[in-house]
């Protein structure tokens, strides 16, 4: 059984202004984003750029890291379907421990994608986030309970992989910028997140 898509976006039962003031600003701050950067993206300068008052912008996202907040719900919406319902590994079809070391590797590849926006999401005057308000924590759980045998203490375990993914990744997105490089196409932290797993979770707890 899937878990049901986490509902991150525009609140329900919104005015149709609102809805479209929301997706014009979000739009607008992802054409900036892609001309000059997270960094020369502000409150004012979105207002302006999308035409409307600055006070309609901080209704909307409150902070300026409530922007790229909101620009990451709507990937992370997108990733989450991948999981839900796309192909295997990733998505349904594939054997639980296939599907965890898959997702670990997915979701490390997302935000180092979104590597910019993730890091200006990030609220320096609060703690870092880890696997706050994501599916990853409830996810690796599901997967746990399908693995036979099964894994003890899978509730706490789930936890603890969950910390074991998101917390070195969130920690790297809070780097200074000139110490965050671009990241190869088999970055570290999603080699160590598949060996984790494998020694973790040995060939023999592959369903039979």
């Amino acid at each position: 059984m899937n878990l049901p898509v986490v509902p991150f976006g525009k609140p329900r039962g919104e005015r149709a202004d609102a809805v479209r003031n929301r997706e014009r600003l979000l739009q607008t701050a992802r054409e900036m984003i892609a001309e000059c950067g997270t960094q020369k993206v502000t409150m004012d300068g979105l207002a302006e750029r999308a035409g409307l008052g600055k006070g309609t912008v901080f209704r909307r996202f409150g902070t300026r890291a409530g922007i790229f907040q909101a620009l990451l719900d709507e990937d992370e919406r997108r990733f989450q379907e991948q999981v839900m319902f796309g192909p295997p590994p990733l998505g349904p079809g594939a054997g639980p421990v296939e599907r965890l070391i898959a997702y670990g590797r997915a979701r490390i590849a997302f935000l180092l994608d979104n590597h910019g926006t993730a890091r200006a999401s990030l609220d320096r005057t609060k703690p870092i986030p880890v696997g706050g308000a994501t599916m990853t924590r409830p996810h690796i759980r599901m997967l746990l309970g399908q693995i036979r045998p099964s894994p003890p203490y899978p509730d706490t375990l789930a936890v603890q992989l969950t910390a074991a993914l998101e917390g070195p990744l969130l920690l790297y997105l809070s780097m200074d910028e000139a110490a965050a490089e671009p990241a190869p196409e088999a970055h570290p932290l999603a080699e160590s997140w598949q060996n984790l797993i494998q020694r973790l979770l040995p060939e023999a707890h592959f369903p039979q």
